[in-house]
């Protein structure tokens, strides 16, 4: 079996902590691989900042290169939306039956992932490695038997602290894999 981490993400944009996380979970965890699953809507947050979906994966994919550890997958661009992990499990299960799907998951996720479409069966089904985040009590992870906490460095980045400072003519390039922020300044991304 191929052990296949799935980090699901708007990735709204990708940036340099995704990637670090990314790479942490390949080489530190029991995945031999890591599909970024660029989401259409997750039925959690809103709408309204979210870049076209094909614009997001041309992000995801300019990110990942030439890396052959890292696959960028728009599975949920063609099931039924709002996007339900369960759902994206099942069907990825049954197309790739020589992979164990991982899901891959900030900590926050966790602490609500009781709201989630059949979270038990989820829960009791595939395994979850999480990524903390600043302020997570990895105590609260005990009563799931298959979820495991990565030891993983602590990013304080997000996609929105990156929206908004391109919105506020901040230079922070740096912030995003370079052929990513190269594309994002070419579609004038952001800006307003």
């Amino acid at each position: 079996m191929i052990k296949t981490g799935l980090y699901f993400g708007s990735f709204n944009p990708i940036h340099v902590g995704h990637m670090a996380i990314a790479n942490y979970m390949v080489e530190y965890t029991d995945i031999d691989q890591l599909w970024f699953v660029v989401s259409p809507q997750n039925p959690l947050k809103k709408k309204k900042t979210l870049l076209d979906d094909y614009h997001r994966l041309e992000l995801v994919n300019r990110a990942i290169g030439d890396d052959l550890r890292f696959r960028a997958s728009k599975v949920e661009f063609g099931l039924p939306k709002p996007s339900y992990t369960i759902d994206t499990l099942a069907y990825l299960s049954e197309k790739y039956p020589t992979h164990q799907f991982f899901i891959l998951m900030g900590s926050d996720n966790l602490e609500s992932i009781h709201k989630w479409k059949n979270a038990d069966v989820l829960l009791a089904n595939y395994d979850i490695i999480v990524y903390p985040r600043p302020g997570f009590n990895p105590e609260s992870a005990e009563k799931y038997p298959r979820v495991q906490i990565a030891n993983a460095p602590l990013m304080e980045i997000s996609s929105t602290f990156i929206r908004d400072a391109i919105k506020e003519g901040k230079d922070i390039r740096h912030f995003l894999p370079y052929r990513s922020w190269d594309y994002l300044q070419q579609m004038n991304f952001y800006k307003k």
